[in-house]
């Protein structure tokens, strides 16, 4: 069972199914989690996918829209509010590092947050749409593999710029060795999986996860729970929006 403990900690963490723990996870147990969020990823878009395909043949928007709901149910909206939190707190930090860390922390939502929000939701349903259509469903198992494999890309090569708490735990016990191992099987695998028709599509992903990566650096020095959160959500959307196209 305790090989087992880092995969159900990352179960329990990344989606809302009934994972009960024996007892409260250690500091390593939490850092080696880091390596299983791919895998996590791969259970959650095989999942969409069999749904996605036992919907395909009604058309129209509707399997799309109960794909989605589905996605966030599984979630929680995790993700979600680490995107709404992050997008508050870039515009409304106005440059800062201590204003935007402080507006991140802030659990209200402002205008920015739901605009933010509804727009990337709004591009999900409009490209798994067309995923579906099409009946694609290595971009959809590839979309949440490689969302979850930014955060541990994220840990690996930030520091963790909030002291204390859950993610300061994470990145101080994360085995980077082991990161590695996990990041390059995830790569190998997803190109394997793409082919050449996924090039475009992945480089593009490549290029918003570094812009995302440099704009943290720029504005925080680092990563939170919140901006690794807002990155699953926008490379999720990026690989369906890149397949769609």
């Amino acid at each position: 069972m305790s090989g087992l403990r880092p995969f159900l900690i990352a179960l329990q963490f990344l989606t809302r199914l009934p994972v009960r723990l024996e007892s409260p996870p250690d500091g390593a147990a939490l850092g080696r989690s880091l390596l299983f969020y791919p895998l996590v990823g791969l259970g959650l878009g095989l999942t969409l996918a069999m749904l996605a395909e036992l919907l395909a043949e009604t058309g129209g928007w509707l399997p799309a829209a109960i794909v989605l709901t589905v996605w966030v149910v599984l979630t929680g909206a995790l993700h979600l509010d680490g995107l709404a939190d992050s997008a508050d707190a870039w515009v409304g930090g106005l440059g800062d590092q201590e204003r935007t860390l402080a507006i991140m922390k802030d659990p209200r939502s402002g205008p920015v947050a739901v605009v933010v929000v509804v727009l990337v939701l709004l591009l999900k349903i409009a490209a798994l749409e067309q995923v579906i259509a099409r009946q694609d469903w290595t971009a959809l198992v590839l979309a949440p593999v490689l969302g979850r494999a930014a955060p541990l890309l994220l840990f690996l090569t930030m520091p963790y710029v909030r002291p204390g708490g859950l993610g300061s735990e994470l990145a101080r016990h994360l085995p980077c060795r082991g990161g590695i191992a996990v990041l390059s099987a995830t790569f190998a695998g997803t190109l394997a999986a793409a082919g050449i028709r996924g090039f475009w599509p992945l480089l593009a992903t490549a290029a918003l996860f570094f812009w995302l990566r440099l704009s943290m650096i720029r504005r925080i020095g680092g990563t939170t729970g919140d901006t690794a959160g807002a990155t699953i959500e926008l490379i999720e959307c990026a690989v369906l929006v890149g397949f769609a196209l």
